[in-house]
This record gives structure tokens, sequence and C-alpha cells, in this order.
């Protein structure tokens, strides 16, 4: 059976309401939640952008399932700082927290104000960041001189196991990448065929853990609204890399990413009114070879999704998966 999750975005709905929205996404039967961690949304009109860790810790605690996060440590977070959140969360929590490590993008990583390195630099200080984590995780003082530095670190509040650390990816390069130090992968929606291409990356490098899909959809009664949703919060879904990675403010994303046409819009993400439709392509992509997936509705209102989810969409799922 796939695990099916739901995403909890930070960008979009403000950090008390989100909190509602995780438990309300347990009680209607999702199995695990994972959440975004920004300064900044994609987006003006998307308006929020609650600080991930802290949120972490208290939806734990209104729940009972696993809840991970994607994360750039390296600039806006030190290596250390990170460990410690990690350590902490699942010091707390045993068994149900995760992260998902990346490279970052410029729009939370600027207002370090040091410089935005270019992917390859940015692939290799999150490689050295990931060992100090690993090493701070493992209880052992820590001094390092590279792209991050750390002096005589230590952790003194530890799990009793760590955490799994993932890694994130959108093309096969970074996915191959990654397979020599992540516990699992994590990627985001693209069309089949580039998706089968990041999956086999991964397997032929040697990489092991689960594969995860983050999927995003727009539902609404109607397709027209289905569609409205989706342009009004998600229309930078039409960007791809590097312009995702390189930008700065929402205001540059909403320029970059103009008025798209309907049809760009359906081919960024998964648009429609009809359950069951959603649930047949959900399934589609699953199969491709993942075993999580989180679902993304980008609507600002979580509820008539999450009651169309408990009521439909997640036993239909769970009949094609």
């Amino acid at each position: 059976m796939v695990f099916l999750g739901f995403h909890a975005s930070h960008e979009q709905i403000p950090p008390g309401r989100l909190l509602q929205d995780v438990v309300a996404a347990e009680a209607a039967g999702f199995d695990g939640a994972m959440c975004s961690d920004h300064v900044a949304p994609w987006g003006v009109r998307q308006g929020e952008s609650g600080f991930a860790p802290s949120w972490l810790g208290a939806a734990l605690a209104r729940t009972d399932f696993s809840i991970g996060f994607v994360n750039a440590p390296g600039q806006r977070y030190h290596p250390v700082i990170a460990a410690q959140a990690y350590a902490t969360l699942e010091e707390m929590f045993p068994g149900r927290f995760w992260a998902a490590l990346g490279s970052g993008e410029a729009m939370n990583e600027h207002v370090t104000g040091d410089p935005w390195p270019p992917k390859p630099e940015r692939n290799d200080r999150l490689a050295e960041t990931v060992s100090i984590i690993r090493r701070l995780l493992a209880g052992e003082e820590v001094d390092h001189e590279g792209l991050v530095r750390a002096h005589r670190a230590r952790l003194w509040s530890l799990p009793d196991a760590p955490p799994p650390l993932f890694a994130t990816a959108i093309s096969p390069e970074t996915a191959g990448w990654a397979a020599s130090w992540a516990d699992g992968l994590v990627t985001a929606l693209q069309p089949p065929p580039a998706l089968e291409k990041v999956l086999g990356a991964y397997g032929a490098a040697g990489g092991t853990g689960p594969r995860v899909l983050q999927v995003h959809v727009s539902w609404a009664p109607t397709d027209a609204e289905a569609l409205a949703i989706a342009r009004d919060q998600w229309a930078h879904a039409v960007l791809s890399p590097p312009t995702i990675w390189d930008l700065e403010q929402p205001e540059d994303f909403d320029a970059a990413a103009g008025d798209p046409s309907d049809q760009q819009m359906r081919d960024a993400l998964l648009i429609s009114s009809d359950l069951d439709e959603l649930a047949v392509r959900i399934a589609d992509h699953a199969r491709l070879g993942f075993d999580r997936i989180y679902l993304h509705h980008v609507g600002q209102d979580q509820r008539p999704f999450l009651n169309a989810a408990r009521d439909h969409l997640l036993p239909r799922l769970k009949e094609l998966l």
C-alpha cells in the first residue's frame, strides 16, 4: 500500500490555521504530512510564510502521524542549528520526524546578505552540511572548515536514533549525486517521463530508502473554479530551474510567471473537479515507483479538499493502489 500524505503549505496559510488543517488531515485519513519551509511566499497573493521548525513542534504534538519538512541548511540555517532542531524534534517525537535536504532557493537564502552561489557550489556546500549534521546527530564534537564552518560544535540533547535525512531532487543529475548520502528521495510533480529519469538516476547510483513524490492538485466543485484557484495561487508552477532557484522576491515570481494559458496550468499541476479523475492520475504517478505520495491542494482554504479527500479521494486511491 502506497503511503498517502498531506502537504501543508506555509507560503499560503497562516501557521495557526495550518495547524488546524494538519490535525484535520489526520482525521480525514491521511497517513502522514510534510510541510514547506520558506521566508517568503512564491507570489504576493499567497501572502504567508510561518517558521516551519516552530510549527513542526506544535503539529507533531497535536497529531500522532509522521511529519517532515523540506529544508535547505547551509546559508540561512547554519548546519549546527539545523542539527539541533532535528535532534530536538526527533527526541520529543521518536520515529515521527524526517527532513528532506536541498540546496535551496535564493528567495529564502538571500536574506543573509551572503552571495548566492552557483548550483555546483550549492551542492558542494550541502554535502559538507549533511556531513556535519550527521556527525552531530551521532554525538560527535565537530570542527569543520570549508564552504561552511563549525567550531567545536556538539549537541547535548540527542534522540535515541537520528531522524532520516532525505534528499530533494528535481533533475536526474541531482538525484544521482544525492544517492551517496540520502536516506530517501523527495521530488515534485513533473511529467511521468521526467520522473522516471529522476527515479532511474537515483536507483542507478545506489540510492536507498523511500521514494517520495509531492503532487500539486487543484480541486473544486467545477473545473472553472479549480483552474481559477490554481491560477491565483500556483501560477509560478509554470516556471522551471534555474529560474525558480535564482529569483529573490514574490513580485519577481509573479512577473516571471505572467499570465499562463489554461493548458500551461494544466500541464504544471493536476486540475480537475472530478475526484475519480484525480485519483486515477495520482495513482498513475505513484505506479512509476513511488512509496509515498503527498498531496498538496493549492487552495488557501483546505477544508473543502480535506472533506472531499476523506469521503472520496483517499478511499478511491486506496482501491487503485
